[in-house]
């Protein structure tokens, strides 16, 4: 998610939970935000996503980087 998030140009942090999912905050223009959570959709080669929730927040504009 690092590499597609950079790559789109979008800041924020993911991190691996210890029940094996995935937590990711994510701030960019719309669009670029759009293209990580497509990718995320499928993840890395190897990776199985059994289930996908997304929660839309005010951005704070508070992460320059992922």
């Amino acid at each position: 998610m690092k590499e597609a998030a950079e790559k789109n140009n979008v800041s924020g942090w993911v991190r691996n939970l210890s029940d094996k999912r995935v937590e990711a905050v994510l701030e960019g223009e719309e669009s670029n935000v759009e293209a990580v959570i497509d990718w995320s959709r499928i993840g890395p080669p190897g990776a199985v996503v059994e289930y996908f929730q997304i929660m839309k927040e005010e951005s704070k504009e508070e992460f320059f980087k992922f």
